[in-house]
């Protein structure tokens, strides 16, 4: 029986369509449950007419991209309980955001998370992956080497 389910290596690089940035790595990680997004200065705050907002900066300062272009407020957010690797649960935002792997545009939801210093600042967890991908831990940038395939014709 075939396999229809795309082979996903342990990186790739995954363009986020609603921040308008390209070529993020982006780390899978079968051992999450939910998708982990890396933000900083994550704060929830009151507009002037009473609504709930959240505010947060994507990637790290040094991050090539200036900081008010890597900032972002929604009203579109929740608030879930996530256990870190050790087990401890926190209390995390969550915002829902469209990414582009293997040239196909994905709804996910990603919890924010102050992860800096760690070499990838997204983690793709199992809710993700789903029954759509297929991990191979030997392989990395098959998404990427796709789209630069399709570019180059």
């Amino acid at each position: 029986m075939e396999s229809t389910k795309t082979i996903i290596g342990r990186w790739d690089y995954a363009d986020f369509l609603d921040f308008n940035i390209e070529n993020i790595p982006v780390k899978t990680d079968t051992g999450a449950y939910t998708s982990s997004l890396r933000c900083s200065s994550i704060e929830e705050i009151t507009s002037s007419d009473g609504a709930s907002i959240l505010r947060y900066t994507i990637l790290e300062e040094d991050h090539f991209i200036p900081v008010e272009k890597r900032t972002f407020e929604t009203t579109e957010y929740s608030t879930r309980i996530v256990k870190n690797s050790g087990g401890n649960p926190k209390k995390r935002f969550s915002i829902r955001t469209t990414i582009r792997l293997f040239g196909k545009d994905k709804s996910v939801e990603f919890t924010l998370a102050e992860r800096k210093g760690l070499r990838f600042p997204v983690l793709l967890g199992r809710k993700f992956l789903g029954n759509q991908y297929l991990v191979d831990p030997s392989k990395t940038r098959l998404s990427y080497t796709q789209k630069k395939n399709e570019l180059n014709g």
